[in-house]
């Protein structure tokens, strides 16, 4: 009986299996960067052909070329194109911001030099070129009582339009409607104010004017109403056809007429869009000044009526001062157009608060 010798050799370790790719290191894409605006600095500068907006163009394409370079070197052509691309979109992102940025930056660094009690608290009138002293509380009275106008004129009005198209409308008076919203859409705002000057300030009101043409606030407020109108009733469009066709069914299975439905299902579901669009349709209206200058006239004086006499508004201030001649003009305008984008911010911020209310509250 032979017997069978075994001999076991000593095999090395077996090396641990890892999914883990090779990465490159976090601090590689930062001095990419630096890297890149460097040499654009050097580049442009350099040759004398631009400024600050070519050096960042030209910095983002050497970061982009260079860091797909390093991507590929490292982590493969795969995840080279991925890391590009997000660069790419990362860059558009900071490009898109950069303009808004700088618009704010400057609103806040000129118009916050005349922020003071007698700008909101006293009106233009009899100050002279010389003057130091003088606000814009006529211009604050004006557009909130125009765009308020217009608000109350237009909102119901394009929010009946939108539901008939969406819920009732068939055949070609809805179509009818559908094309001269967006025709209406883009209607320029001179145009408006030409509207309102010939058919109401003209035609309509020398009737209750003892046959004088009648400039006001009201006038203006039509206008505006003319520039909500297909905002309003565009995006309310919208909106509804998002909301849920089951929502609608449950409430008619149920035994809901389709009046109640449309009142008390798709109006809250579609409420926070439709919120949107009302303050779209506000913010064009309050930066407008043609209309106004058509058909309001402008004024210096304070003028609490808005259906007699001329009427100025925030937008036609800052026109007004902006080509003053006076050294004192600049700083109103700046201010008065600080103060036009914090009105309008607010009153989004408000709506968008009690629509949200609105919507948890159900």
């Amino acid at each position: 009986m032979s017997a069978t010798v075994t001999t076991h050799r000593q095999q090395p370790p077996a090396q641990p299996v890892t999914l883990r790719a090779k990465r490159l290191p976090r601090y590689v894409p930062p001095a990419l960067a630096l890297a890149a605006v460097v040499v654009a600095a050097a580049i442009v500068y350099g040759a004398g052909i631009g400024g600050p907006v070519l050096v960042v163009v030209v910095g983002a394409l050497l970061y982009l070329g260079g860091l797909f370079a390093a991507a590929n070197a490292v982590e493969g052509r795969r995840s080279a194109r991925d890391r590009t691309w997000s660069a790419l979109i990362h860059s558009a992102f900071v490009l898109a911001v950069l303009p808004l940025a700088s618009v704010v930056w400057t609103l806040l660094s000129k118009g916050a030099e005349r922020l003071d009690g007698n700008f909101f608290l006293t009106s233009m009138n009899n100050i002279g070129a010389r003057d130091p002293e003088g606000g814009a509380y006529h211009a604050i009275v004006g557009t909130l009582q125009q765009v308020g106008i217009a608000t109350l004129i237009t909102v119901p009005l394009g929010i009946l339009c939108a539901i008939y198209v969406v819920e009732y409308g068939r055949g070609k008076f809805a179509f009818a409607i559908r094309f001269f919203v967006d025709v209406m859409t883009g209607i320029p705002s001179i145009v408006a104010g030409l509207f309102v000057l010939a058919f109401w300030v003209l035609i309509v009101s020398p009737v209750f004017n003892d046959g004088r043409p009648g400039f006001s606030g009201f006038a203006a407020a039509l206008a505006l109403s003319v520039l909500m109108l297909p905002t309003v009733v565009r995006s309310t469009e919208e909106m509804l056809r998002l909301v849920p066709a089951p929502l609608r069914e449950g409430a008619y299975a149920l035994g809901v007429p389709k009046w109640k439905t449309i009142l008390r299902v798709v109006l809250p579901t579609a409420l926070p869009g439709i919120v949107t669009g009302v303050m779209l349709a506000i913010a064009r209206a309050a930066g407008e000044t043609a209309p106004v200058l058509l058909v309001a006239g402008g004024g210096a004086a304070i003028n609490f009526n808005p259906f007699e006499n001329n009427q100025s508004s925030l937008a036609l201030f800052v026109y007004q001062q902006a080509g003053d001649a006076s050294r004192y003009a600049p700083a109103r305008a700046w201010t008065a157009a600080l103060t036009l984008v914090a009105l309008v911010l607010i009153l989004t911020i408000a709506a968008k608060l009690l629509a949200r209310r609105n919507r948890l509250g159900r």
